[in-house]
């Protein structure tokens, strides 16, 4: 009995010495857990910079009494598509649209009072670390997925180009292309018109003579050969697949008067990009301050905070509708972000401060299994009452709606780095 007993002690211990050496499942991409996986091939992200606030738009509370000592919404809220489900009454057109959508009304973070530190946050997953640079989610996006047409970006970015947007470890390769206007391509892949075909085609002879002797004096320099196929790209991208896009003269009139104004018309810049292959593109709306501040509503802010609302409603639910029109909507993942969301309170001039306990990220289409809200906060929206969301949580399912693994890991040089800081991708969203 003793000699079985030790004859199996001693098997298990060896199974379990080769077990250790041996590499784990997840070493070579596999989940412990499968995750659900979408079939989306796009995603708009709309950055709503500044710290929009949930309770006066997605995630509306009883209405204050009068707008300085007595919390609450600014505004009445007004059904949605949604059986009771509501949003603020500046937002009737997305309301009508609401069963296209699903707010995520308790995602949360600790990052309170720094807004760049929020927005790192919100864009890479993660906190800041001193020891590796963590890609963006767009960057995030190109590597895990790929390029669909070689002759378009892969990640586009019309809003602020700061280190939140930026490809981090990944590399120039998975960089942003940085839009600054609707009207014209970046200028830098914009030919002038005094260079003729024929002295481009010698400028270009000589440039890759020039570069392939240089590759071959540094070899072993993978920022050199990043940087190298980075210009390729640029090269690329200045033909008219990509050059095209801002075209939008080629739009009709009636469409390009419901996107709105310039934001909307970055909206609709995106949906042609997508259409040419662009997997992901940042579309900010922290361009406008028609209320003084932008969605940080501080102070004098917070007054005229329904324009930006409005203007917020007019070009969203005219995105949804175009895409759904052309069938792109399932195949499209629109999220709309923030930093952080607002408190119920007001402040001294009659604005808010900021509020990262819990706050809503709407996300629309994408094949996701919409027209439900996740998640309840309290009578405030001051406080998560079920179904939290951490920012991890949120990436993991931004990424399975994509397609990709949202279990599966990068390398820093020889350094596994997760895809997500231990995200697990919202399950009631995936059929």
């Amino acid at each position: 009995m003793f000699l079985s007993s030790r004859r199996t002690i001693l098997q298990a211990s060896a199974a379990a010495s080769v077990g250790a050496m041996l590499p784990s499942a997840r070493a070579f991409g596999a989940e412990a857990t499968p995750s659900p996986r979408g079939k989306a091939e796009h995603c708009i992200f709309i950055w709503l910079g500044g710290g929009s606030c949930h309770i006066d738009t997605f995630d509306p509370k009883r209405v204050t009494k009068d707008g300085k000592k007595d919390p609450g919404s600014a505004y009445p809220a007004i059904n949605t598509a949604i059986p009771g489900v509501q949003v603020c009454e500046h937002l009737p057109r997305t309301a009508e649209l609401f069963d296209r959508c699903v707010p995520v009304r308790t995602v949360h973070h600790d990052v309170i009072d720094e807004h760049a530190a929020a927005a790192y946050r919100m864009h890479t997953g993660r906190p800041t670390s001193g020891t590796i640079v963590y890609p963006s989610i767009g960057s995030l996006v190109s590597r895990l997925r790929g390029p669909i047409n070689e002759l378009v970006p892969n990640y586009v970015l019309m809003g602020n180009p700061s280190p939140a947007r930026e490809p981090g470890f990944l590399g120039a390769e998975h960089g942003y292309i940085y839009l600054t206007e609707t009207k014209g391509g970046p200028k830098g892949l914009v030919r002038p018109e005094r260079i003729s075909d024929q002295r481009q085609q010698r400028r270009l002879d000589m440039l890759r003579r020039v570069q392939e002797r240089y590759l071959e004096l540094h070899p072993d320099e993978p920022l050199i050969q990043n940087y190298v196929q980075a210009m390729e790209q640029g090269f690329r991208l200045a033909g008219p697949e990509f050059m095209d896009v801002f075209n939008l003269e080629a739009e009709s009139a009636d469409l390009r008067t419901a996107y709105g104004d310039e934001f909307g018309q970055r909206c609709l810049l995106a949906r042609r990009l997508i259409e040419r292959g662009t997997r992901f593109t940042e579309v900010s709306f922290n361009l406008n301050f028609v209320n003084g501040t932008g969605w940080d509503t501080h102070n004098e802010g917070q007054q005229k905070q329904h324009l930006l609302i409005q203007g917020l409603d007019q070009s969203l639910s005219t995105l949804m509708t175009d895409l759904e029109q052309r069938q792109l909507l399932d195949k499209t993942l629109i999220v709309i972000a923030s930093e952080f969301g607002r408190p119920a309170s007001f402040d001294g001039g009659g604005g808010r401060g900021h509020h990262a306990k819990c706050f809503t990220v709407l996300l629309a289409g994408g094949g996701l299994r919409t027209g439900q809200a996740i998640g309840t906060t309290d009578e405030l929206g001051m406080a998560i009452e079920d179904r939290p969301v951490s920012v991890p949580d949120l990436f993991a399912t931004i990424l399975a709606a994509l397609g990709a693994n949202p279990h599966d890991e990068l390398y820093a040089g020889n350094r596994p780095v997760p895809v997500t800081d231990g995200g697990q991708p919202i399950a009631e969203l995936f059929s």
